[in-house]
């Protein structure tokens, strides 16, 4: 595959989040979706309904999955029978690639189902890097790691978040799903410039951009994906289009879930940036093509 394989998607659009509140729309309006992002966990069963309409999905919509329990900052064993069952349901939807969270969450085989910030050091860039190494070699397809939100620090980190996502991106040779959302929420919390970060992050590893609501309190921000994108977030977006071009959108929106119709309108003004790419930055077809391989 070539080096810029993880921007090479460019002819996916804008797409929204399968939940189950839109199902029954989904299937009688039939609305022209340009993909939808499903999350992996819900489908790795052996039958029943999660399947039957995974497939009606996938019979009229173009699908990538996105996961919440890899953990690849876990200082433990992959899990083996987990990655077999997740092999699986790749091959079923084709995903193009496969995102998760660039986070921890297990100990001795006890989850938490917390998406966990790491500390910044090199030796856990290794471990994680080794780990996402692993994880694509075995599903073989593109694995793109997330940055999640946080709302504590380490003492002993020894780089920034954006510096430590580098490490690991390049150690791993992986992309990045960039959530500009988090980017966010965390630099409201630790007190940095969100700007830099976006700057700093490797255009050609990006695979994915998520766009999402969140909720400032007094002491803390947190990411609530409970309402409409708020502007900062919006010019953070239009930042990270203006570098790395035309690039898979994705907008979450997990809670107070209103109708179909109005997420997806949320969603589409994501257009406004991408129309606005100049066609340059857009990496050629052929990669698009050779990517899905």
């Amino acid at each position: 595959m070539p080096a810029n394989r993880f921007n090479g998607f460019t002819d996916y659009g804008v797409g929204i989040g399968l939940r189950v509140p839109h199902y029954e729309h989904i299937f009688t309006e039939k609305p022209v979706v340009d993909w939808f992002e499903i999350i992996s966990e819900n489908y790795m069963v052996d039958g029943g309904r999660p399947l039957h309409v995974l497939d009606q999905i996938l019979d009229q919509y173009r699908v990538v999955q996105h996961g919440v329990s890899m953990y690849f900052g876990s200082a433990q064993p992959l899990d083996r029978e987990h990655l077999k069952r997740l092999k699986t349901l790749t091959k079923r939807t084709k995903t193009p690639w496969l995102s998760d969270h660039l986070c921890w969450g297990s100990v001795d085989g006890t989850y938490t189902h917390d998406l966990l910030p790491l500390p910044y050091t090199f030796e856990a860039a290794r471990i994680t890097a080794q780990r996402i190494r692993e994880v694509q070699d075995f599903l073989e397809i593109p694995i793109a790691v997330e940055n999640v939100s946080s709302y504590a620090e380490f003492h002993e980190s020894e780089m920034t978040e954006w510096e430590f996502l580098n490490e690991v991106v390049h150690a791993a040779d992986c992309g990045i799903l960039l959530d500009v959302n988090n980017i966010y929420v965390s630099s409201q919390n630790h007190n940095f410039d969100p700007m830099v970060y976006v700057d700093a992050v490797p255009a050609d590893r990006v695979a994915q951009v998520h766009i999402a609501g969140h909720s400032k309190f007094e002491k803390y921000t947190l990411d609530t994906h409970d309402h409409p994108v708020l502007d900062p977030v919006w010019k953070m977006y239009a930042r990270a289009i203006e570098r790395v071009g035309v690039t898979a959108t994705l907008l979450e929106w997990d809670d107070n879930i209103p109708t179909f119709d109005e997420v997806h309108n949320e969603a589409l003004k994501a257009n406004r940036y991408l129309n606005a790419t100049p066609t340059s930055t857009a990496l050629p077809k052929a990669i698009t093509q050779e990517a899905r391989v």
